[in-house]
């Protein structure tokens, strides 16, 4: 029994050993399973916080952004000034301010008359992809359409490529009133900050007119279309016709100093072709023309938007990204959408140089020659006033070769004209069409011109003026067949010859005459001291789907401090997009005085305004800026406007204010006069 239960016992005991161990196996899985779940939560909690961590992170720049915003529109409108003044120190009056202290009140009624892409445009009438967008802003304002729906709006805003108006079942039209202009984004100002001291000395809309027009289409057409020559004539009228007989002061920006050029000769002609106003309507009618950056003669810059769609910033984007703004990204090849609707913009045609070789030089010559980009400048614009004997505060170093305004490669743009080995584009064979059919294509006049054509212009190495009309020609027929419709740029032989009564012609002002007005005053209104585009260096593309075979050569480099060759572009004085040359040759020399280009002995003035940048970030643009666009912020540039507005003359001003080398370089250029 013992023995039994002994046995029992041991039996049991080795029953229970194994039951343990089956036991202690079983907790060794239960341990190792509980332990992956552990696992694979701490896995899930660090996921989690990652996600969490990147929300927090985003939640809390919202809240601040928004946190930011409610302050600022809660804070007093004086706030950002107190808080200027505390870092700078006590702002000085604007100018509106300070004149109102000094008397000034309003006199003379004022025009504005805007430029090239400052103006708002609206639809009036589109296609099906522009439901909902009935008087909407397709160009100012937020853009945010372009961002929505851009091939739409690519389309919209194109003209017809054959007549140069408006495509079948689309009607784009400016947007009128002192909105149409005084912003063209938010935050970013044109008219609005002369508008404001205007005000401040009492004027207000009815003394006020924005003279809004279609910058898109040309000159004479804006007429054809849209009246606008005529609106502007009678509402110039009915200004001086309430306003006690006091004549008009007219203020033109940038192309619209071209645009109100057309208008001075389209007012004077007979109809129809004319406004039927008579010889005398600008004496009646026009105290003064205060021109700001006016590209008289035109502007290098449009000619490379013409030939590539490029100006120096677009040439440095598409050299850091090589080839996205070409690429069929999207179904939207950047640059070809954009060439294709510019290039339906006639206007842009107005700005082509002017006067050939003989005013912007030939290939071994420029006017301005020996000008030196390193040269330093007085920020001060009331420090610094030149003489009429052209004596700038300019050194000399080795001249560029400005009259060179395409060249293929830099040593082409560097060497003697004797060295240079060129074949004559002009009779070249245009070859098979570019355009890939594989690629979602974009049509402009390059797919017609084959590789051939390409390669003929490319061995012409050397484009001065002359010849950039041929070029043009050759590369895009059609659109100069519309160009040559409404613009001429070249130099009147005789200018009584009956050809020149034609519109063509009057915005030129080598191939016209000023009004009979010696009453009449005309200002050249401009900035310098701002590097501003001359001449470009290019070099073909390499073939790709879909390409615009020729760009500027952004690896082009002058090589030493204060070079004027920088990323493939010459720079000479200017305010950023029209040289002083264009700006400034025609009331320098063209009128000054009684010449042909001015019979009745208009006087002219020059005012030049020395580019100084904002000294901080609370400055804004600055208010010394002799930049293009951010001029119209300069406070020297509004004083004189509303002096002259409120009655003073060029002589009350001090007369001419320069400080580049126009004088000097005008004596260069041998102009029958």
């Amino acid at each position: 029994m013992l023995r039994r239960r002994n046995g029992t016992e041991i039996e049991t005991s080795t029953n229970t050993e194994s039951q343990i161990q089956k036991e202690n196996g079983k907790g060794g899985i239960e341990v190792e399973r509980k332990g992956k779940e552990k696992a694979k939560v701490v896995k899930k909690k660090k996921k989690g916080s990652c996600v969490d961590s990147c929300c927090w992170f985003i939640g809390c720049i919202c809240s601040i952004w928004w946190f930011l915003i409610f302050i600022f529109n809660a804070m007093p409108a004086s706030f950002p000034q107190y808080v200027t003044e505390a870092i700078t120190g006590p702002l000085p009056d604007p100018p509106g301010v300070k004149l109102r202290k000094e008397g000034l009140t309003v006199n003379h009624p004022v025009v504005f008359v805007p430029g090239i892409v400052t103006g708002g445009l609206e639809l009036w009438e589109g296609h099906q992809c522009a439901e909902g967008l009935f008087r909407k802003r397709l160009w100012g304002g937020t853009f945010g359409d372009v961002y929505k729906r851009p091939l739409c709006w690519v389309e919209h805003m194109s003209l017809d490529n054959e007549t140069g108006l408006d495509p079948p079942g689309i009607r784009v039209r400016p947007v009128s009133g002192l909105v149409a202009a005084d912003y063209f984004a938010p935050g970013y100002f044109v008219w609005a900050v002369l508008i404001a001291n205007l005000a401040r000395i009492g004027y207000e809309e009815k003394t006020m007119y924005m003279a809004a027009y279609d910058w898109r289409i040309s000159f004479q057409n804006t007429e054809v279309r849209d009246q606008t020559l005529s609106r502007i004539k009678s509402n110039i009228e009915l200004m001086v016709a309430t306003n006690g007989g006091k004549k008009v002061v007219v203020i033109p920006h940038s192309m619209g100093v071209l645009y109100f050029l057309h208008f001075m000769k389209w007012v004077e002609a007979p109809a129809p072709m004319g406004g039927g106003g008579g010889p005398d309507w600008c004496a009646k009618h026009i105290k003064a023309v205060m021109n700001i950056g006016g590209p008289f003669l035109g502007v290098p810059k449009v000619v490379s938007g013409l030939f590539s769609v490029e100006a120096r910033d677009i040439a440095v984007a598409r050299a850091f990204a090589p080839g996205v703004l070409d690429k069929d990204v999207f179904g939207l090849q950047t640059l070809q959408h954009v060439m294709r609707m510019t290039r339906t913009w006639d206007s842009t045609m107005s700005m082509i140089p002017k006067g050939g070789d003989t005013i912007w030089g030939g290939i071994d010559w420029s006017p301005e020659e020996g000008y030196d980009c390193s040269a330093k400048k007085s920020r001060n614009n009331d420090t610094q006033t030149t003489s009429q004997n052209g004596k700038g505060g300019l050194g000399f170093k080795k001249s560029v070769n400005y009259g060179r305004i395409i060249s293929f490669g830099k040593d082409v743009a560097e060497i003697h004209s004797s060295k240079i080995e060129r074949m004559d584009f002009r009779g070249a064979f245009r070859g098979n069409n570019l355009a890939n059919t594989t690629c979602h294509d974009v049509w402009t006049e390059y797919n017609d011109m084959g590789v051939g054509g390409v390669k003929a212009v490319a061995d012409y190495k050397v484009y001065t003026s002359g010849s950039i009309l041929d070029l043009l020609h050759f590369v895009a027929p059609k659109m100069m067949m519309r160009g040559d419709a409404h613009f001429s740029y070249g130099i009147a032989d005789n200018l009584d010859d009956p050809k020149y009564e034609h519109y063509k012609y009057w915005s030129n002002p080598l191939e016209t005459k000023l009004p009979n007005a010696p009453d009449m005053e005309i200002y050249s209104m401009y900035g310098v001291g701002v590097p501003t585009e001359r001449a470009y260096v290019y070099k073909l593309t390499p073939a790709a789907e879909c390409y615009i075979p020729f760009q500027i050569d952004t690896s082009a480099e002058g090589g030493s401090e204060g070079t004027c060759l920088k990323g493939g572009v010459f720079s000479v004085d200017g305010d950023e997009t029209v040289p002083v040359l264009s700006a400034g040759f025609m009331c320098a020399k063209g009128w000054r005085g009684k010449t042909r280009f001015n019979p009745s002995g208009i006087p002219t003035y020059i005012r030049e305004y020395n580019h100084a940048p904002p000294a901080n970030l609370l400055e804004g643009r600055g208010t010394q800026s002799g930049a293009h666009v951010d001029i119209m912020g300069n406070f020297a540039l509004i004083d004189d406007i509303i002096r002259v507005a409120a009655g003073a003359t060029g002589e009350d001003l001090g007369g001419d204010r320069v400080y580049s080398d126009i004088y000097k370089w005008s004596e260069k250029i041998h102009l029958q006069l």
